[in-house]
């Protein structure tokens, strides 16, 4: 289903759609501040299970992140954060990073990798900070599996004719970016940039 929700002034009775269907264990692609996501509620295993064989990976393998309305979300997930790295994350968030941590328990087990690290992203976009906050819980979010095609990225309609029978729902945000987010390792204490995508590093550490 492709569906429309307005980027600034999002529909409930769309975003009330979206949740339903995440909370039946559906798959989503989705619009961030970066590029758009497919993704689905956290604690639904089959539904993780679902993307992980539509992207052809291995859960445990896979670079999986978290989508989290605020950062109380995100303490919930992660083991203590230093107080020079929470005064980072204000500064950089709501944004386009994704930030890595050691994860806490509440990490679902079907999520944990080897490193037991987990990725966190606080996307600037209406859409996901409303999905997120009435869920109630993250969602997952992991790039689309494409060639390398930036249309898939950007145009809905295109991931809706590529995805559509893969997935429950295509939102249609409109166009979204073709960069990904930039990547933080924060799991020794010390901001590490592992890669440098719509985030602007000299931003929130120059």
């Amino acid at each position: 289903m492709l569906l429309h929700i307005h980027p600034d002034n999002p529909q409930q009775r769309n975003i009330d759609t979206v949740i339903d269907t995440l909370r039946k264990g559906g798959v989503i692609i989705y619009p961030t501040d970066t590029i758009y996501g497919i993704g689905c509620d956290i604690t639904k295993p089959a539904a993780i299970e679902r993307i992980a064989r539509i992207k052809g990976i291995d859960p445990k393998k896979a670079q999986f992140s978290f989508v989290c309305s605020d950062l109380s979300h995100i303490s919930d997930y992660t083991k203590s954060i230093d107080t020079p790295v929470f005064r980072m994350l204000k500064k950089a968030l709501p944004g386009p990073y994704t930030f890595i941590f050691n994860a806490s328990k509440q990490v679902p087990k079907l999520l944990q990798t080897k490193k037991d690290t987990v990725g966190i992203r606080v996307p600037d976009n209406n859409i996901c900070r409303m999905i997120v906050e009435q869920l109630g819980n993250p969602i997952l979010s992991t790039s689309l599996p494409t060639d390398g095609d930036v249309e898939y990225f950007t145009d809905p309609e295109i991931m809706q004719d590529e995805f559509g029978h893969l997935v429950d729902i295509v939102i249609d945000a409109g166009h979204g970016n073709i960069a990904s987010s930039t990547v933080v390792d924060c799991t020794s204490g010390m901001p590490d940039l592992i890669r440098q995508g719509a985030g602007e590093w000299e931003k929130i550490f120059g």
